[in-house]
């Protein structure tokens, strides 16, 4: 392995540094041999840095900047070490290892060295080597080191394959050179890490650094350079190359036959951006940072000259071109690394095994048969797909297949799309028992399904700001695609046994998969997505040759994916009129079974964090009430007076069971109306029931019971107290002082002149409550808050999450009427933030509103809340009161934020 010096790397970056970068040549005339001060040297970092940083401002490329930055650093490093080492450097030798051996750092990057001692009992140089790093700290270099003999290099490279990739990448400052090409040899692949073991040991680190990041690039703040497709996979290449040939530059990989010239291109025009976005984000925090948070994307897309479309924000295209580049680099990782295992691992003379005219196998790849074969046969492109999902032992496609797809993308044309041959082929891509999402996702990465579905190509990488969506709008859908397969297939039964039945049963899993595929395809576009999406499926659909129904049925399946879930969420659907207008929506079983596991694999692929419990009860409870309205008709949906006493003859069984006397309950069921049984489940009905029957009412201001599984998924949290407005104020701000967070509040009077009121709650991650200890201490502390004055107040303090606070979210107030009820709903829409519940319920008790219920809905950074809601006299609020409340919650609710 040959020797790379200073010299060496200058010479060899000569084409991207600036070798007339005038402060370097005034800087070395400036620091002597024995300069020793430090305000000097701190003035000189600081003045390079300067000098730097506006550079970058001015837009010089920054691939001279990264190099520029490392012989900066070069140059202080050996005057400093000349200082202060004195007559032992020509002992001892200081190496740059890391990316700064690379000669590659960015504005606050690590610099790391290595200074290498020879093997000797005394050690007259340690005084000195302290002083030397000492004066790097003073002077504001945070270097990392190590001090190591040839010995040490050997035993810990050996013992870590991440220790021997810093030191491959070791380069000379000064020092003696026999040392340095001694510490080389000492590393070499025939004593440590043989090039076969040290690329197995670089992917596996890659797989285990992708899982850490959910194997996508598509996160909603990437990191530049860790994250899947980062500039960690572009270092993993050079590594690679590095250890096996020797290359010492990506441009090699050319002359070695691994890249064509315009895949170096792109790989370093990638290399260049994601350089760019890494400078751009030290720039801005003065500090490393390798994160691209909420708080610096805005920033960077202005710093990078974008501004805001029509329908598309400045902060989304800077974001698209990045998931796009990550995309490239993902691409060609994948592709070079499996050239490298061929090269390094595995035999290319084996005989290859025919599939069938088209393809063969070779190695565990697939590989078509000689280079002619797209060109011959356009259909192979989506034929490939199919050969693999029929081979599941095939590892993946062969590099130079991989080369001939994206060669050949431009055959997918409106010819290509209308011929009935590649329809079949696309079906059967869906319908095959395995492999369909894996496919899928392939065909994303190597540019086949945009170019068959051009409305999917267009959603590639785009991002949307906020933060409900976790990912990108095409990462999402397939996600959501794969929800619905795991859903499809029975080795997964076990996590959603209900749903995956109804999956199963399904006659036509397509018609799912399509309506996934094609849900969010209109984003971005202005209007209403799930409209414009509905006419793009039904088009694809029928020119695929679905016949019109299942077409039909797809387009309506995407016009209202929103609908079930936005339902369950935002409206009383213990009310039997939202049951029976929805059932009316939906029409029959076929598109509510359709609709619902379609909704569920929506919900649970747009954020890992937005799935829970809760929701899967609320959403399965939904189900079930439409699916009995379906059952019965709807020409004659369920009354009040039937629901009422369906209800009360399934409590009464619940609470024979536990042992309560007729008497007893029906001394408790006195005290409530139709409406309480109207709203709450059996199951729930027996809790309070209990609960009330087992104390001396008279005994007690205000009753607060915890039932830690609540049968909604989540737990439950009752309350009676006199029937005063202050208890859901400070109810809902004390359990927010807690860190729980509220997920439905109901509100009933009783007869007596109290109020039962139920919440149900969820911990701030998502999940149950379960500690017993937790469970006690909310019920003590809630006690204690309803037992104070009505004049007392709770606090809550906790502050709003960093993400959550880099929105500004307007409030929205919106009316409308439950005439049957005789009910005011106002919707709510707001920036989420701890107390803001128990601050609307402040303004609604000023103002003498009643609440009777709410149901709390958190989209992101944004709150959606809706409060059914009374006057004093128990009747809808008039249009002066709204117009009052509008007012003074948006003044109470914006001042706040």
């Amino acid at each position: 392995m040959p020797i790379i010096t200073t010299e060496d790397m200058e010479e060899l970056t000569a084409t991207v540094s600036d070798p007339n970068w005038e402060y370097l040549p005034a800087l070395q005339a400036s620091l002597g041999p024995h300069h020793q001060d430090i305000a000097t040297f701190r003035a000189a970092l600081t003045e390079g840095d300067q000098k730097l940083q506006q550079r970058f401002l001015d837009d010089e490329p920054v691939e001279r900047l990264v190099r520029d930055r490392a012989r900066l650093v070069d140059m202080l490093l050996k005057s400093a070490w000349s200082a202060h080492v004195g007559e032992h450097a020509r002992e001892i030798a200081l190496i740059a290892v890391g990316g700064y051996g690379r000669g590659e750092l960015n504005l606050c990057s690590d610099i790391d060295i290595l200074i290498l001692l020879p093997k000797s009992e005394s050690t007259p140089w340690q005084t000195h080597l302290e002083r030397f790093l000492t004066f790097m700290w003073d002077i504001g270099l945070e270097v990392g080191h190590s001090v190591r003999t040839i010995d040490d290099c050997q035993r810990e490279s050996a013992a870590d394959v991440s220790v021997a990739t810093t030191l491959i990448e070791s380069r000379m400052l000064t020092g003696p050179e026999s040392l340095f090409e001694a510490m080389r040899r000492a590393l070499a692949p025939e004593r440590v890490w043989p090039t076969k073991d040290f690329f197995e040991a670089k992917v596996a680190e890659q797989t285990a650094r992708h899982h850490r990041y959910h194997d996508t690039a598509y996160n909603l703040e990437p990191n530049v350079k860790s994250s899947p497709g980062g500039l960690r996979d572009i270092q993993t290449i050079g590594w690679v190359a590095k250890r096996h040939f020797g290359a010492e530059s990506l441009d090699e990989l050319v002359d070695h036959g691994f890249l064509t010239k315009s895949e170096l291109r792109k790989l370093k025009t990638a290399q260049a951006y994601l350089w760019k976005i890494r400078f751009a984000l030290h720039v801005l925090t003065k500090r490393r940072e390798d994160r691209l948070l909420f708080d610096h994307q805005i920033k960077l897309a202005k710093m990078f000259g974008y501004e805001d479309a029509t329908y598309t924000l400045a902060v989304e295209q800077f974001m698209q071109r990045y998931y796009r580049t990550a995309m490239d680099v993902s691409l060609l990782n994948e592709m070079l690394l499996q050239l490298f295992r061929e090269a390094i691992q595995l035999d290319s003379s084996n005989e290859p095994i025919p599939v069938n005219p088209r393809f063969q196998i070779r190695n565990d790849y697939l590989e078509i048969t000689n280079e002619e074969v797209f060109d011959r046969y356009p259909s192979a492109l989506l034929e490939i797909f199919v050969v693999l999902q029929q081979h599941p032992n095939i590892r993946g496609v062969r590099a130079s297949t991989i080369r001939q797809i994206t060669r050949h993308l431009w055959l997918i044309d409106e010819e290509f799309r209308q011929h009935p041959r590649n329809h079949r082929l696309f079906f059967e891509i869906l319908r095959v028992p395995i492999g369909v999402t894996h496919e899928l996702r392939r065909m994303n990465l190597y540019g086949i399904l945009g170019r068959y579905i051009p409305a999917f190509g267009r959603i590639v990488g785009r991002m949307q700001y906020d933060l409900f969506h976790a990912y990108t709008v095409d990462a999402h859908t397939l996600f959501v695609l794969s929800n619905l397969r795991r859903l499809a297939m029975p080795k997964y039964d076990h996590e959603l046994p209900e749903l995956s039945r109804i999956m199963q049963s399904l006659p036509k899993q397509e018609v799912a998969y399509l309506a996934a595929l094609f849900h969010d395809i209109a984003k971005g576009r202005g209007g209403d997505h799930s409209e414009l999406g509905s006419v793009d499926a039904e088009a694809f659909c029928l020119e695929q040759g679905l016949s019109r129904y299942d077409a039909r049925l797809v387009a309506w399946l995407v016009r209202n994916h929103l609908v079930l879930s936005v339902t369950a969420q935002k409206k009383d659907i213990s009310d039997p009129k939202v049951i029976h207008e929805f059932a009316k929506l939906v029409g029959d079983q076929t598109h509510l079974d359709h609709l619902y596991v379609l909704t569920v694999a929506d919900v649970r692929g747009t954020n890992p964090k937005l799935w829970n419990n809760w929701k899967a009860s609320l959403f399965a409870e939904f189900y079930e009430r439409t699916k009995q309205a379906l059952r019965r008709g709807l020409e004659s949906p369920i009354d009040q007076d039937e629901l009422i006493a369906e209800t009360q003859t399934q409590a009464r069984e619940l609470i024979a069971r536990i042992g309560l006397r007729p008497d007893q309950q029906e001394r408790v069921w006195g005290r409530l109306t139709d409406a309480y049984f109207l709203r709450h489940t059996p199951e729930e009905i027996t809790w309070h029931t209990q609960m009330l029957a087992e104390r001396d009412l008279s005994d007690y201001s205000s009753l607060v019971s915890v039932q830690d599984r609540s049968g909604r998924g989540g737990t439950g949290i009752s309350t009676y107290t006199p029937q005063t407005q202050h208890s859901f104020a400070r109810t809902t701000a004390l359990l927010d002082q807690l860190g729980l967070n509220i997920v439905d509040a109901r509100i009933t009077p009783t007869a007596d002149g109290f109020s039962l009121d139920v919440y149900h709650v969820l911990e701030d991650t998502g999940a149950e409550i379960t500690d017993a200890l937790r469970i006690r201490d909310i019920q003590q502390q809630l006690e204690h808050a309803l037992s104070k004055p009505e004049d007392a107040t709770v606090t809550v303090t906790r502050r709003a999450p960093r993400q959550v606070r880099m929105f500004s979210t307007p409030t929205q107030i919106t009316f409308s009427e439950d005439p049957i009820n005789q009910r005011t709903i106002v919707e709510l829409i707001a920036g989420d933030r701890p107390g803001l519940l128990s601050q609307v319920a402040h303004v609604f008790m000023s103002d003498k509103v009643y609440i009777y219920a709410s149901k709390i809905m958190t989209v992101g950074e944004r709150a959606e809340d809706v409060f059914y809601v009374t006057d004093e006299t128990l009747r809808p609020l008039s249009s002066e009161r709204r117009e009052l409340l509008a007012q003074r919650l948006t003044e109470s609710l914006d001042r706040r934020a």
